[in-house]
């Protein structure tokens, strides 16, 4: 627990800067945007169709779509910048709703006596209009608060730091206290701005004025210590820093750790890591520069990057073209492989496949349209699922996807029959799990290979050198233990990480 609540400072305070920027931003649009159709009825129903289809959009899927479009406009696509944005969007539909709720059902004879007594359309505003419709305002920005708190810890896979770090991490390598430190602080923050935001109105209601400055007070040293935290961030930032990306598993957390220690051991260089990234995320954030490094398969290159066909492949010949690509295509250098293959497979509990007498997936075909099948977030949507499919004929009563932490559990408690295991994963061995042979190879090969971004390429030989330093010395098994001592033994990543580290010195190689 100690581990975890060490890590809250940063956590938190990046979780604040994404909560009280997006709610300023979306507060700043929303509230004259209301005003504006309160008095143009006519925009009423097209602005509010916009909002409320924004938020008809799935919250991580808004995130996702941040990422290709900055992209494509050359803007920073992983980090604050997508997370802020999708934010903001998400904070708009309750704030607009209720500034032109409330300003549209005022009673028509305070507006009249407004104007009665010769008050401008400004003065009708500001000082009847406004005041009025102030505690429905306050109750849609109240409501937008807790939302944008809660939205906010999804922002970990576009690659920005928040309380979803906690939860994410936590649920990969099965850390409770993890994932509770996390929720516990979302709820708590939620709370703490919902009541400023409900200590505000009633302050503005009252007209008193001590609670009033009390208030506001502790919003300006909360946006003060968000903004100076920030910039100070970016200041921080240094050139000569290098990113070290990973995606959202155990394994990958372990290697980023790895990589991280070792370039830090060898270069000196000031490292830092991007971790609980999507898969296609990473390879982008590589591409732009927004990260250095990562531990990428070759089949997912094979796969989903080059679009290859996926059964019956070779080994090597895949590694060879791969490494060919990115060079020739994107300036990307592959460093080399670690030194074993994590490739998808299908597996399921030893007393199942002994009772159906299933050994390769040739044995599970008859027995598909009675089982269920669970596979991660992007199986069912690879190319290699599609070649496991057409290869065998495979037709499973029920697909199911789900978290990958779930999903072994699901099928230990056989509450699934099947499901698309990582080969390395040490839960395998930990819920005796047989996976099952891929015997008509559609599955093609997964070597672990570092790559490297081509400004580290160009610019760090030392960075690149120190990298290489660790191809081909972790073995299958091995990874396997590692994961292990993660996923049940409930080992920190960084820890198991430093253990290899030390047992495999630089003066090794």
């Amino acid at each position: 627990m100690s581990e975890q609540l060490a890590l809250l400072p940063a956590y938190l305070t990046a979780h604040l800067q994404l909560t009280l920027f997006a709610l300023l931003a979306g507060s700043a649009f929303s509230i004259p945007a209301g005003i504006v159709i309160a008095r143009a009825r006519r925009l009423e129903r097209p602005v509010l169709a916009v909002a409320s289809v924004i938020q008809t959009i799935p919250s991580l899927a808004l995130l996702a779509i941040m990422v290709p479009a900055l992209a494509a406009l050359g803007m920073r696509s992983i980090g604050f910048l997508p997370a802020f944005i999708g934010l903001t969007l998400y904070s708009v539909l309750p704030i607009l709703r209720n500034t032109v709720t409330g300003l549209s059902g005022l009673d028509p004879a305070m507006i009249e006596a407004a104007r009665g007594v010769g008050m401008t359309r400004n003065q009708q505003l500001w000082r009847v209009e406004i005041p009025l419709a102030m505690p429905v305002i306050l109750a849609g920005l109240r409501t937008s608060t807790v939302w944008t708190v809660g939205i906010a810890t999804l922002s970990t896979p576009v690659g920005a730091t928040s309380l979803g770090n906690y939860i994410f991490a936590g649920l990969q390598t099965r850390n409770l206290n993890a994932v509770l430190v996390g929720c516990i602080a979302s709820a708590v923050l939620a709370l703490v701005l919902d009541g400023l935001v409900r200590a505000l109105g009633g302050a503005l209601l009252s007209r008193r004025r001590a609670p009033l400055i009390a208030v506001l007070a502790s919003l300006a040293m909360l946006y003060a210590y968000s903004g100076v935290t920030f910039v100070r961030g970016l200041r921080g930032a240094s050139a000569d820093r290098v990113v070290v990306g990973a995606k959202t598993f155990t394994e990958q957390y372990i290697l980023s750790d790895i990589m991280a220690g070792r370039i830090g051991a060898a270069t000196g260089a000031s490292v830092e890591v991007v971790s609980s990234l999507g898969s296609t995320v990473a390879f982008d954030a590589l591409l732009s520069g927004e990260i250095d490094v990562y531990v990428e398969y070759s089949g997912t290159i094979w796969a989903t990057i080059m679009k290859r066909a996926s059964a019956g492949v070779d080994r090597a010949g895949v590694l060879e073209e791969v490494g060919r690509f990115l060079a020739d295509e994107h300036g990307v250098e592959l460093v080399g492989g670690l030194g074993f293959e994590n490739a998808y497979a299908l597996a399921m509990t030893r007393r199942q496949a002994e009772s159906l007498r299933v050994g390769r997936i040739s044995d599970l075909v008859p027995h598909a349209p009675r089982l269920s099948i669970g596979g991660d977030y992007e199986f069912f949507d690879r190319a290699e699922w599609a070649s496991v499919r057409d290869s065998y004929g495979l037709a499973f009563a029920e697909k199911r996807t789900m978290d990958p932490s779930l999903m072994y559990q699901a099928v230990a408690s056989n509450q699934i029959d099947v499901i698309s295991a990582f080969s390395t994963d040490g839960r395998i061995v930990a819920l005796d799990l047989v996976v099952i042979e891929d015997d008509r190879r559609a599955i093609p090969p997964y070597d672990a290979v570092i790559l490297v971004g081509p400004r580290l390429r160009r610019e760090r030989p030392d960075v690149v050198a120190a990298l290489k330093t660790l191809t081909g010395t972790i073995g299958a098994d091995q990874m396997r233990r590692m994961n292990l001592a993660v996923d049940q033994d409930g080992a920190t990543p960084a820890a198991v990480a430093q253990e290899f580290l030390r047992s495999r010195p630089i003066s090794e190689r």
